[in-house]
């Protein structure tokens, strides 16, 4: 079987090993968690139950539903930031993980049993699973979807194909973790030079450490920094769409939110995903001639702007995040929508729909009784003391707390309050 042996690479690595691998592992172990919970919470935060989440029918892979909350405003900013950005950060461990493990990757001959067949199975699933999830979600933050095929859907399906594998691949792996761990110390392994560094123990049920290592060009505390400082540098490149402030100029990996409205240190001067341009709405529609579509009750109820101005006013700062993992913090001011669904004659509503000027996929979203309810949803009119800018939704948009940003729709034509 040697003999028949294809030319697969032959790792020389002195640094490869059980503990290296442990190290990374570790890592991964704690923070992927993380990122899967938050990335299906941003499903849930979409509303299937009113089938307006992307994919629709996902079959045996739902979730339980239940009505994603307005309090705390920041929910969605904390999940959604954690999920991009994290995810973000954890690609340099992810990618010195695979390295770690290679040798794993063109072992020789690839089955020897049905188990290690499976285990194989499972670890291609695995791999293949976490780069299908990091490429088609950086190509998402880019809007650069070159893979032809719906990234919500895919991204989802993806997503369980991973979570499976990694559960699985946990499972197997998790006592050879435990005792990869033990192997070394880490504070004592952080001591160690170049010069000093030699191959771990052999470890034949692993296949790890190299049969015929080369000579260090790197100690192991190198490779550990190199990882950690490649992960702090992709931190510090996108943080600033989160957390925005000083650090919003850095954040050079997710460019989309940086793109401003204005560009004259204005009111409007904030992110903004989508132009009025792009959208095809006439400019007149826009104008003297708009007018807000309040139904649900006995009779339809119709407000322009000036109407709109004479109802009680409230002001409240709130962020907008997207599910590109930016976000962006205003002070809006606007109609109370428990005002409004009074106004329309359903002070209760269990559900409101809110369609927008625009068409398409995205022209209207179906909030929950506690988001139209909650004290500071607002049909804004104004941001940061000035009238909406025409990018960001002028002459009126949705602002609900906690809300994924796409469904604070702008541009409002019309709200139905829905008692049942």
């Amino acid at each position: 079987m040697e003999r028949r042996r294809p030319p697969l690479p032959r790792f020389r690595s002195p640094l490869r090993g059980p503990w290296l691998t442990s190290v990374f592992g570790v890592v991964l172990l704690v923070a992927l968690p993380v990122v899967i919970i938050t990335g299906l919470l941003s499903y849930v935060a979409y509303g299937p139950q009113f089938g307006q989440a992307i994919p629709g029918d996902v079959g045996i892979l739902h979730l339980p539903l239940f009505d994603w909350p307005a309090s705390p405003s920041w929910l969605y900013r904390l999940t959604q930031g954690l999920h991009v950005g994290l995810g973000m950060i954890l690609v340099p461990v992810v990618l010195a993980k695979l390295w770690s493990v290679a040798p794993k990757l063109f072992d020789w001959p690839p089955v020897r049993s049905p188990a290690q067949a499976l285990e194989r199975l499972s670890l291609l699933l695995l791999v293949g699973g976490i780069l299908f999830e990091i490429v088609t979600g950086l190509l998402n933050i880019q809007y650069d979807y070159v893979f032809g095929f719906s990234f919500y859907a895919a991204h989802y399906v993806g997503a369980w194909v991973f979570i499976g594998a990694f559960v699985a691949h946990v499972v197997l792996k998790l006592p050879h973790m435990v005792r990869g761990l033990r192997s070394r110390s880490l504070r004592a392994e952080l001591r160690v030079p170049t010069s000093q560094t030699r191959p771990e123990d052999p470890d034949d049920d692993l296949g790890l450490v190299s049969e015929q290592p080369g000579p260090a060009t790197m100690s192991r505390r190198g490779a550990l920094a190199l990882v950690g400082g490649g992960s702090l540098l992709v931190a510090v490149l996108t943080a600033g769409q989160t957390l925005g402030g000083p650090l919003r100029s850095l954040a050079v990996l997710l460019p989309r939110g940086r793109n401003s409205a204005a560009a004259d240190g204005g009111p409007n001067d904030f992110p903004v995903n989508k132009t009025f341009a792009v959208t095809g709405i006439e400019p007149g529609a826009v104008g003297a001639a708009w007018r807000l579509d309040l139904t649900g009750g006995a009779a339809l109820v119709r407000l322009d702007l000036d109407a709109l101005a004479t109802q009680p006013q409230h002001t409240a700062t709130l962020p907008i995040a997207c599910v590109e993992g930016w976000s962006t913090t205003q002070t809006w001011t606007g109609v109370r929508l428990r005002d409004l669904a009074a106004l329309a004659g359903v002070p209760t509503p269990a559900s409101a729909v809110v369609r927008s000027l625009e068409k398409g996929a995205f022209a209207q979203a179906t909030l929950t009784s506690g988001q139209v309810l909650h004290p500071d949803a607002l049909l804004a009119t104004a941001v940061n003391g000035a009238p909406l800018g025409p990018d960001h939704g002028y002459p009126a948009r949705v602002v609900v707390p906690a809300l994924p940003g796409v469904h604070n729709t702008k541009w409002v034509r019309s709200i139905e309050f829905r008692s049942v």
